[in-house]
């Protein structure tokens, strides 16, 4: 039997499934920064049912956007400020494009009611 790492069936990447110290290997920092990066609230792992975290690869995207921010001698206060900034314009982004399409559709239904058929 194969690995679940195989080519083509790879975790998704807001399934958590990396105990902290393949997160960590991963992220290339320690464990015990990985664990101030959460108290300062940078990360939020999820938790399995008996409590151990488990980072999934949208966690390691973030650690590797704040070991950038860190590398830049940026304070981690900093960073949160950053870090909350980004999910608030992924989110207005997201927002709209939806409201963009909606609007799309809205004009195609206009313009096929104005046109006789």
């Amino acid at each position: 039997m194969g690995s679940d790492r195989r080519e083509g069936h790879l975790p998704g990447s807001s399934q958590a499934v990396y105990p902290i110290s393949v997160a960590a290997e991963l992220a290339g920092i320690e464990i015990h920064t990985l664990r101030l990066y959460e108290q300062h609230g940078l990360i939020t792992p999820a938790r399995s049912a008996g409590g151990t975290r488990r980072y999934s690869g949208d966690d390691l995207a973030r650690l590797q956007r704040i070991t950038a921010l860190t590398r830049q001698g940026i304070h981690l206060s900093a960073i949160a400020r950053i870090l909350d900034l980004e999910d608030d314009n992924s989110a207005l982004r997201a927002h709209n494009t939806a409201l963009t399409a909606e609007r799309d559709q809205l004009r195609d239904t206009i313009t096929e009611r104005r046109v006789p058929h």
